[in-house]
């Protein structure tokens, strides 16, 4: 029989995806959390093939979290929706792309927010923090216009069969 959570029992950590509320520690907590995430992926890099350069076996089948920590990681701003799914901030959005092992990092926030005028720029911020932790991360212009990096795992690997 397992004993539920107590409410003294800390959430899971879940990187930020732009999706859902802002998370709910105080910046510096929240920041702390992040580096301690960020500090053991490079860990399990180091451990499983001696590099820190290459995504290890783990980030590619959880790529969008692994995705997701590495630009909260770096720091770049998160998105957010209420609980109605309406935009509250401007930041990145980390979402599956119409490919297989490939992702779509857009950024996005809530109307008249002038996310679109920044969106190139930020976009060109995050392709390069995730160029420099290995993946494959190029932008695009997408449907409306709108940019777009997509993230696929180095040179078309796929992810290992768990």
């Amino acid at each position: 029989m397992t004993t539920p959570p107590s409410a003294s029992t800390p959430a899971p950590f879940t990187p930020a995806s732009g999706d859902g509320p802002l998370p709910a520690e105080p910046p510096e907590q929240r920041a702390a959390t992040v580096r301690t995430a960020f500090e053991g992926l490079l860990q399990i890099r180091r451990l499983t093939q001696n590099s820190e350069i290459a995504p290890a076996p783990w980030e590619l089948r959880q790529f969008l979290n692994a995705i997701s920590l590495a630009l909260e990681a770096a720091p770049h701003a998160p998105s957010a929706t209420d609980a109605d799914g309406h935009r509250t901030a401007t930041g990145y959005r980390v979402r599956a792309a119409d490919a297989p092992h490939t992702a779509a990092v857009e950024w996005l926030g809530p109307p008249n927010s002038g996310a679109a005028d920044e969106e190139r720029e930020q976009l060109t911020r995050c392709a390069a923090t995730l160029t420099a932790l290995g993946w494959d991360a190029l932008l695009y212009r997408g449907p409306r216009r709108r940019w777009f990096v997509e993230v696929r795992p180095p040179h078309g690997n796929a992810p290992p069969r768990p």
